[in-house]
């Protein structure tokens, strides 16, 4: 992996990671454009997904500091229910990590018609979270579960984190203004997680792209990650999320098409 396609991975997972189109799946296809070896480059995406956490973590910087104070006073008040229902959310997808790490890894392959199809199921949930319309309601403990599973599908490349976690919010009766939050919040602690786990085994530098590369990788997804974050926002509260169906539709088959 050379510099400009650390800068362009950088900048589609930056993107990617927020809008619901799949990061895992767009780097999957731009690593098979690129011709880059889906086994060295894995830990190249784990410096880029922990680049979009971080520009989680500024964006959301006073929800995150004001939940945390309030929880910290141990009482049962609305953050500390907040933060009880991200931790619920959480679950699912902490298990699928611990018992399905192989499995998911060996997804990783660079299989660009697998995810394709993953892809137009991503559509697929995009366009029923705009076509069912429900009574909004605020997140409960059995929503958190709810969306919490729909995480833990989406590690499969080519599903949609967001796409899938906000579209089922939406489908199940949430809030617009508050999925959207929701969804880009609980995927801090899995992913850092992640990251220390591979930097403790060792592993994070094995068969993987260099220093300097991974740096580019990071910083570039660091600032793309944070403009659409932002931008994400507002499009779930004015409901533009059709629009990302028909895209991952093209895409999906397209890369059905040419795979």
């Amino acid at each position: 992996m050379n510099w400009f396609e650390a800068l362009v991975l950088g900048l589609i997972q930056g993107l990617t990671e927020f809008l619901p189109v799949s990061s895992s799946g767009h780097l999957e296809i731009a690593k098979s454009l690129f011709g880059i070896n889906p086994q060295e480059s894995f830990y190249f995406t784990i410096a880029v997904h922990g680049a979009t956490v971080l520009s989680t973590l500024v964006v959301f910087w006073k929800e995150i500091v004001k939940l945390f104070s309030s929880t910290l006073k141990f009482k049962m008040n609305e953050e500390t229910t907040y933060v009880l229902k991200l931790i619920v959310s959480m679950i699912p997808v902490g298990i699928a990590g611990v018992l399905l790490k192989d499995p998911i890894e060996k997804m990783f392959n660079g299989n660009v018609v697998f995810v394709g199809l993953m892809l137009l199921v991503t559509a697929i949930l995009l366009a029923l979270a705009h076509f069912i319309r429900k009574r909004e309601r605020n997140i409960g403990y059995w929503d958190a579960i709810i969306i919490g599973i729909a995480q833990a599908i989406a590690v499969i490349p080519g599903i949609s984190r967001s796409g899938a976690t906000i579209a089922t919010g939406l489908i199940i009766g949430n809030k617009k203004d508050e999925i959207a939050k929701f969804s880009f919040l609980m995927v801090l602690i899995p992913v850092i997680g992640a990251n220390i786990l591979e930097i403790i085994s060792g592993e994070a530098g094995a068969g993987s792209a260099g220093t300097g590369i991974i740096l580019i990788g990071f910083l570039t997804a660091f600032v793309a990650g944070y403009l659409a974050c932002r931008w994400m926002i507002t499009l779930v509260k004015r409901s533009k999320l059709i629009w990302f169906s028909i895209y991952c539709a093209i895409i999906g088959l397209l890369a059905i098409l040419l795979g």
